[in-house]
C-alpha cells in the first residue's frame, strides 16, 4: 500500500500531522458518545470535573506533541492559543445556561445537545480558520485588522454591562418560530419528529425544543468565534497550531459546562481580565511591528497571557468566597 501521500504537505504541514490529529479528535468524540455517555443522563459535578481534566490533559499533551515536532516557539504559540480559546469558551457557558433554560432543556438532555453543538462546531471553526488562513497568507494587513478587531472587542468588553442577553426576544429565536413547525413539548432526546399537522391531520416534519436549543447554541458558538479566531491568528498563523489549539479548547466545553454553569458566578472578574487579554493580543501585533520582529516572543506572550486571566480568577474567587455555597454533586443516573 502506497503511503507517500502522508508526506505530502496541506496548509503548510504534512498530510501525516493532520491525520494524526483528527483521528485523536475522533476516537475522543467516539468514546464520549459512544461508551463514556451512551444513555441520556445528568452529568454531575464531580463527573463533570474529571471529564473536564481528562480533555485538557489530552489538549495539553497534544501541545507537547507539538512542541516536540515543530519546536519550543510552535509549543508555547498553541499552549497560549489553548489558554485563550478555553478562557473565551467560558463567556459562551453563560449564554448556554440561558438557552437550556428557556427552552427548559432537562439535564439529562443537555449532554446530548452539546455533543452535536460541539460536532458543529468542529465543522464550522475548520471552515472559517481556512478562511482566514488564506486571507492572511493573500494579504498580510488582514493581520493588522485581526489585532484592531481584538483591541476594539476587549475595550468594548471593558465596558459593556452584565445585562444577560434576551433569548426571547432574539430575532433569531422569532424567525425560528415562525418558520418551523416546533412540537409543544420535548419527545425524548429526539430533534425532529413526523406529528399529525394540527389544521390537516397530515404528517409533517416538526422541529423539537431540543432542536431549536441545538440551533441557538451552534449561531452562539459562530458568534464567539468571530473574537476567537481572530484572537489566534494575532497569536499565530499557522494554520495547523490555529486549528488544533481551537478544536481540543472546544472539546472539553461539553464536559466543563456542568461544573462551571454552577459556579459561574464565582468567576466575577474574569471577564474583564478577558477583555485586556484581548487587548493585549492585539496590541502585541503593532508592538512587533514597531519593533521590527517579525512575531511577540512566544514565551513572553504565554506569561503575560497567563497573569492577566491568573489575577481576573484569583481576586474572583477571593471576593466571592463568601458567597460560594458547598455545590452538591447530583446523582448521576
Amino acid at each position: 500500500m502506497d503511503l507517500t501521500f502522508l508526506s505530502l504537505e496541506w496548509l503548510g504541514k504534512p498530510v501525516w500531522m493532520w491525520a494524526a490529529f483528527m483521528s485523536v479528535v475522533a476516537t475522543l468524540l467516539v468514546l464520549d458518545l459512544g461508551v463514556l455517555n451512551r444513555k441520556d443522563s445528568e452529568v454531575g459535578f464531580s463527573k463533570s470535573l474529571i471529564l473536564s481534566a481528562g480533555y485538557i490533559a489530552m489538549g495539553l499533551a497534544f501541545g507537547a506533541a507539538i512542541w516536540w515536532q515543530l519546536g519550543a516557539d510552535a509549543g508555547m504559540s498553541y499552549v497560549t492559543g489553548f489558554i485563550v480559546e478555553k478562557t473565551l469558551a467560558l463567556d459562551n457557558v453563560f449564554l448556554i445556561a440561558l438557552i437550556f433554560s428557556y427552552f427548559a432543556i432537562p439535564a439529562k438532555y443537555q449532554h446530548r445537545v452539546l455533543f452535536w453543538g460541539i460536532l458543529g462546531a468542529i465543522v464550522l471553526r475548520g471552515l472559517m480558520i481556512a478562511l482566514g488562513a488564506t486571507l492572511v497568507s493573500e494579504f498580510s494587513w488582514v493581520l493588522d485588522v485581526f489585532a484592531a478587531f481584538l483591541i476594539l472587542t476587549g475595550i468594548k468588553m471593558l465596558f459593556s454591562g452584565d445585562a444577560p442577553p434576551d433569548v426571547e426576544n432574539n430575532p433569531l429565536t422569532r424567525f425560528l418560530r415562525r418558520r418551523l413547525n416546533v412540537t409543544d413539548g420535548l419527545r425524548d432526546n429526539r430533534f425532529l419528529v413526523r406529528e399529525p399537522d394540527p389544521a390537516t391531520g397530515r404528517l409533517r416534519l416538526h422541529a423539537t425544543r431540543l432542536f431549536l436549543a441545538l440551533i441557538l447554541v451552534e449561531i452562539a458558538d459562530i458568534i464567539f468565534a468571530v473574537d476567537s479566531v481572530p484572537a489566534i491568528f494575532a497569536i499565530t498563523s499557522d494554520p495547523y497550531i490555529v486549528y488544533t489549539s481551537n478544536i481540543f479548547a472546544i472539546l472539553g466545553l461539553r464536559a466543563l459546562y456542568f461544573a462551571l454553569a454552577a459556579m459561574v458566578d464565582r468567576f466575577k472578574y474574569l471577564k474583564p481580565a478577558l477583555a485586556f487579554v484581548l487587548i493585549f493580543i492585539g496590541s502585541k501585533v503593532f508592538v512587533a511591528d514597531f519593533l521590527g520582529l517579525v512575531k511577540f516572543p512566544p514565551v513572553l506572550s504565554l506569561g503575560i497571557t497567563f497573569a492577566i486571566l491568573g489575577t481576573g480568577v484569583i481576586v474572583s474567587l477571593i471576593a466571592t468566597r463568601r458567597k460560594a455555597e458547598p455545590l452538591p454533586d447530583r446523582a448521576e443516573a
